[in-house]
């Protein structure tokens, strides 16, 4: 029996993940790194000693490398997870040029697995452009399946196809032995996503507006402590989502209403937490002159989307107009300045937890950025 071949086109987080998971199955699976004009041969071994992208990258792994093209048009499977760093209006467009980049050399009878979200009636757009590019139409020449990934903890249980389009062999290569998938057409698909998203961001936003209203003494209660433990790169996971969704209206809709009292929720949350900076340089009369800022903020990089890099440069950028002195940072801070007081922000648990570790006799502040705005002296951090 032949193997299927597959090519993932963006080297991520994401699209590694699931070219490690085929490749294991048997699959000839072929990055497509698109800052290369080659695409790399991912082999079960090395998908099974680099289980993630980092630890591929940092072994460099000797591996047989072909022209993109000619992997694209020998490809039976072609999973589009492009790394994206635009937002707006320029996130659509990167996204359609990235999109047109991976299919113009698709064969006939072969497979695209679009794994970004879209907005409502965005796969209608994406079928469209393949046409146009490649001259196939979707559900004829070219299979077409919708499959939005978004982090590894859990993807998506439904596949959304066109109508008679139930592709047994893609369905093995997406399952597991704990996660059985099933194709359900692709406006369900698309509604099911919507739905995820919008709920969970409108909970998130519920929950940043109502802590605005507790003093310290609510804030001290244990029945909160949940929310000390939602960090802000856990509140914007998938933001880039929410704004294509709310791309997709023209004019007023009680759903818009939602998508963007969300977004503007989140806004809110990234301002507060630069006025709560100021206060706390205010409440402890410190200068802005002899204050040095370090945004503690542990990346993933190699994520599809860029919202989270978006918004920390945002905040540095909005902070820099204010105290001159500001870095980021990965948990590991740099405190060997004698002259200022460090007020470090923890935007995830693992960066609060490295700063916890540091032994410095320094001043240095601590704010968890959570719901809670929780900010502590060095010497009381628990």
């Amino acid at each position: 029996m032949a193997k299927e071949k597959v090519v993932v086109y963006g080297l991520t987080t994401e699209g590694y993940f699931i070219a490690c998971q085929m490749a294991i199955k048997g699959a000839d699976v072929y990055l497509v790194d698109e800052s290369s004009p080659t695409a790399i041969l991912l082999k079960p071994e090395v998908a099974k000693n680099c289980p993630n992208i980092d630890s591929f990258k940092e072994d460099e792994p000797l591996l047989a490398m072909i022209p993109i093209d000619d992997a694209i048009s020998k490809a039976d499977y072609l999973f589009f997870t492009p790394r994206i760093r635009k937002i707006n209006q320029d996130l659509k467009a990167e996204v359609s040029s990235k999109f047109k980049d991976a299919i113009k050399k698709i064969k006939k009878g072969s497979t695209v697995i679009y794994c970004l979200a879209t907005g409502f009636h965005g796969n209608k757009e994406n079928i469209t452009i393949l046409k146009h590019v490649t001259g196939f139409e979707a559900g004829k020449s070219v299979s077409y399946y919708y499959f939005p990934l978004n982090g590894l903890s859990e993807t998506p249980s439904v596949i959304g196809s066109l109508p008679k389009s139930k592709d047994n062999k893609l369905l093995a290569l997406l399952s597991t032995s704990k996660d059985k998938k099933t194709f359900v057409d692709i406006s369900s698909a698309e509604h099911i996503h919507a739905i995820h998203t919008i709920k969970r961001f409108s909970g998130i936003c519920s929950i940043l507006e109502v802590c605005k209203l507790m003093n310290d003494n609510t804030k001290s209660n244990a029945t909160f402590d949940d929310f000390k433990n939602m960090y802000l790169d856990d509140m914007i996971n998938g933001l880039d989502d929410l704004r294509l969704l709310g791309s997709s209206f023209e004019g007023t809709n009680p759903l818009l209403y939602l998508i963007n009292g969300s977004i503007k929720g989140i806004n809110g949350y990234a301002k507060r937490l630069i006025e709560i900076i100021r206060i706390t340089l205010k409440n402890h009369e410190l200068k802005a002159s002899k204050t040095k800022i370090i945004l503690s903020w542990t990346l993933d990089k190699n994520q599809m989307r860029g919202e989270k890099v978006e918004m920390l440069n945002s905040i540095t950028s909005k902070l820099r107009d204010y105290i001159g002195d500001v870095e980021t940072s990965e948990g590991l801070l740099d405190f060997f300045h004698s002259d200022k007081t460090t007020i470090a922000i923890a935007c995830t648990e693992s960066d609060y937890k490295k700063i916890k570790e540091i032994k410095q006799n320094q001043d240095i502040f601590l704010i968890k950025a959570n719901p809670m705005f929780e900010v502590s002296n060095k010497s009381k951090i628990i």
